[in-house]
């Protein structure tokens, strides 16, 4: 058999007969570079043999993915450190993408993670991590890092590039003072002009403060790439170079001020980035820091306080007014009201009872009460947000693969373009004059910088998702927040997002001329519904216990099914129910039936109350609309954006509550499978669509749109289903997904310009010889931390500015977003 010929196995998944193997199997066998594919449908395997000169692994599974299957499929994060600017990403991104088993890689410069999708039993985790290090670079299983160990070794970093910074800028400044002397032609001790004394001074800076440029291009060359480190190294070593040339071997001028505080200027540079960039994750920081240190817990009749880490699923939890709740859990005793601002930006507290669930980091007010631990460890709501906010800050969104391709050949375009500024003004510009040759060159090799084009998508990234998360706004990754910033068309569901999900009285309208009070009209059908399990019995109920309203026992109790009730309370007969009901016991409803119409035509449904054969009232019951919907619609409306509601409810009903909410597009009747298809359509009319919905009945929908966005309260969240998920169950958190989606995305695009504009710009400046050596290094140390500084700026961002201040029922919400 031909050496060259390689053997793997894959994993297949979605076979569901011997004819699906079968089918792989002759596809395989007909694509070229296959000498032979074998399934195994038992074992959902199959063996190749290929030849990689002529197809690859990536070529095999597109083949077996376009029949209709898949391959089972691993990701993990590794954590990457060594790595200066996005030359090096690149280059360890390469190398994992070239690795046998990598279906995907990505690597980001801002977090240092490589996020990388793998096939199980081809590679592994050990595999990926010998082909980092292969790569020149140290890399760790990003779960096996220590958060407070890596805090630590990024202070010890930055307190490094800090004495480095001293240290260079001590034997700088007397260069630097020379040469300014000399521009503005002051006296100047002789001392300082001397050749040696600046060989003196420049000699530490460049080969132990500027150690780490030149290891950094030793690795980066020897894995076969080049960095920002091959050009500063290059740039400073071709001014050195020609100063100590000029010093001990022939009389000229030398540049040991130009070498020393470019470097100093680069260390500069770099301590303030590593400074910024640690600002940039410290949503990151806070989530963890909301995690309580110790629960107390019921062990063995006792009670004990133990480690978060300790607690088990079952245990029973006291937690005391003022404290941390550890960890999620349902109430068995006591009540209280919790602070969740947190976790979900709402900064009113939130009553709290027995079969109530808790969330762990979030802060019990007044009342003290037991729970039992539900979720614990990595399953709590915190630990999933932050996993979450993790994974999106190490995504990739589209727009970057611009800079990508730019980043991939920018150090060797630049490479060659000094070495052409070289040769043009050493034989053409200024023929023979070596020095302002280097110096050109210097100049051309310093003012470039990759770091800044690295830098600009991750940093405004990571950012906005963590600034998403700090109100409440879980973004899964890179690519949703991008495609969130486009859409143009948005499609509400109506039950549970438009609409509360449960039924409450809305109108009690008595018949003309009653005498009866409202209250007591109110407190009769009430009394007579007291045990019923309709929920629209049970809405108005509520509304009577809502206002305080004390009950009675009713007796004499008969059922009329599809008709209503009839029952006695405090010696007065009652019937509450329909219309019909009224007809069957000869009671004339003719003064209550054109106000039970107009509140028919609203969408709500219209309940008669009789009390001793006469009619009283008529009592509507609705899915109340949410106080926020009618604004936040206004909002989204405002932004340009085309809103639509989606509902199984007949078109009258439906429309009713569209109006309410100030929503012109209905697409009523439609069955909870097909809404996907609606949703397909609006797509097929070249919209970029939003779906909003309760991210479980409404899976399919918020799969099909171009974002979907799952809407709940607490725990109940479907991260798996939605691309955005809020925490809490608020239509202004759809607002403002939107809103911060376009702030990040209008960062990012202003990140790309000003590294675009850097560099484009600069270099020809530096070729022409009008650029310093000095000015050009300042300008490269400076462009990376502009970045960053800029991305910084979305901190600042309120994505609930439109809401600091709205009416909701009457009372001005004005820290409440």
């Amino acid at each position: 058999m031909n050496s060259s010929v390689e053997k793997i196995t894959i994993p297949v998944t979605g076979m569901s007969c011997a004819s699906c193997a079968r089918r792989i199997e002759l596809k395989l066998n007909a694509a070229k570079g296959v000498k032979g594919a074998a399934v195994n449908f038992a074992a959902e395997k199959v063996n190749v043999e290929y030849d990689p000169k002529e197809t690859g692994f990536n070529k095999i599974i597109e083949t077996i993915r376009d029949l209709g299957f898949d391959t089972a499929m691993t990701e993990t994060r590794l954590k990457v450190s060594g790595m200066a600017c996005s030359a090096c990403a690149q280059r360890v991104e390469r190398a994992l993408a070239g690795h046998k088993g990598v279906l995907e890689a990505y690597v980001n410069l801002s977090t240092e993670t490589a996020a990388v999708k793998f096939i199980p039993g081809i590679t592994d985790t050990l595999d990926l991590r010998q082909v980092i290090e292969r790569a020149g670079f140290k890399a760790a299983p990003a779960e096996e890092v220590n958060r407070e160990a890596e805090n630590r070794n990024k202070d010890l970093e930055l307190q490094h590039q800090k004495r480095l910074f001293i240290f260079s800028a001590a034997f700088s400044f007397p260069l630097l003072s020379v040469m300014l002397l000399e521009l503005f032609s002051l006296h100047i001790n002789h001392l300082f002009m001397s050749p040696l004394f600046q060989f003196a001074l420049a000699t530490p800076v460049q080969f132990i403060a500027g150690a780490q440029f030149y290891r950094g291009a030793y690795k980066s060359l020897k894995s076969g790439g080049a960095n920002m480190d091959v050009l500063v190294a290059m740039g400073t070593s071709a001014a050195y170079g020609l100063s100590l040339v000029n010093t001990f071997f022939r009389t000229g001028p030398v540049y040991y001020e130009a070498s020393a505080v470019i470097i100093t200027l680069i260390i500069l540079g770099r301590m303030l980035e590593a400074r910024a960039k640690g600002r940039t994750s410290e949503a990151i920081k806070k989530l963890v820091d909301l995690q309580a240190k110790t629960a107390r817990v019921k062990r063995d009749g006792n009670i004990v306080d133990i480690p978060v880490e300790q607690v088990v699923v079952g245990d029973i939890v006291l937690v005391r007014p003022g404290e941390k709740i550890p960890v999620d859990g349902i109430i068995i005793t006591g009540h209280s009201t919790v602070d969740e601002s947190m976790l979900t930006g709402e900064s009113i507290p939130v009553d709290k009872k027995v079969g109530d669930e808790v969330i762990g980091a979030t802060i019990n007010k007044e009342g003290a009460f037991e729970f039992e631990a539900s979720k614990v460890g990595k399953d709590t709501a915190l630990a999933q947000i932050v996993r979450l906010v993790e994974e999106a800050q190490a995504s990739k969104a589209p727009i970057q693969r611009f800079a990508d391709r730019i980043s991939g050949i920018f150090v060797p375009a630049v490479v060659g373009a000094a070495l052409l500024t070289f040769l043009v003004w050493y034989f053409i510009g200024d023929p023979g004059n070596i020095s302002r040759a280097v110096l050109n060159l210097t100049a051309v090799l310093v003012i470039a910088c990759p770091c800044a084009l690295g830098l600009a998508t991750p940093t405004s990234i990571m950012v906005g998702t963590g600034k998403g998360a700090e109100n409440g706004i879980l973004i899964k990754g890179g690519e949703h927040l991008e495609a969130a910033g486009g859409i143009d068309t948005i499609v509400f569901d109506k039950t549970g997002t438009i609409t509360k999900g449960e039924p409450g009285l809305t109108d009690l309208e008595p018949v003309d001329g009653s005498q009866e009070d409202p209250e007591e009209i109110l407190r009769l059908a009430a009394s007579a519904e007291r045990f019923s399990e309709h929920p629209l019995a049970k809405a108005v109920v509520q509304a009577a216990l809502d206002r305080g309203i004390p009950l009675s026992e009713p007796e004499d109790f008969e059922a009329f099914p599809g008709f209503g009730i009839r029952c006695v309370v405090d010696g007065r007969e009652v019937f509450f129910g329909n219309m019909r009901l009224l007809q069957e016991k000869n009671v004339d409803p003719e003064g209550l039936a054109g106000k039970a119409a107009r509140l028919e035509e609203q969408g709500k449904t219209a309940m008669f109350l009789a009390v001793e054969g006469r009619p009283v009232a008529v009592i509507a019951v609705a899915d109340r609309v949410k106080e926020e919907a009618r604004e936040s619609v206004r909002f989204l409306s405002s932004l340009g954006l085309e809103v639509y509601m989606i509902t199984g409810d007949n078109r009258k009903t439906a429309e009713a509550i569209a109006r309410e909410v100030g929503i012109d597009h209905v697409l009523a009747e439609v069955l909870p499978e097909d809404k996907a298809v609606a949703v397909e359509k609006l797509q097929n009319q070249g919209r970029k669509v939003a779906m909003v919905g309760d991210g479980i009945n409404d899976a399919p929908a918020l799969a099909t749109a171009d974002v979907g966005i799952a809407i709940g309260t607490g725990t109940d969240i479907a991260m798996e289903t939605s691309d955005i998920t809020l925490i809490r169950g608020d239509l202004r958190g759809v607002v403002g997904s939107i809103l911060l989606s376009r702030a990040t995305l209008k960062n990012i695009k202003q990140n790309l310009f000003w590294a675009l504009i850097y560099n484009t710009i600069g270099i020809p400046v530096a070729a022409m010889g009008l650029l310093s050596p000095i000015i050009a290094g300042g300008a490269m140390a400076f462009s990376s931390v502009s970045v960053v500084t800029n991305a910084l700026r979305l901190r600042k961002f309120d994505p609930y500015r439109e809401f600091r201040a709205i009416q909701i029922g009457g009372v001005t919400q004005k820290n409440s977003p």
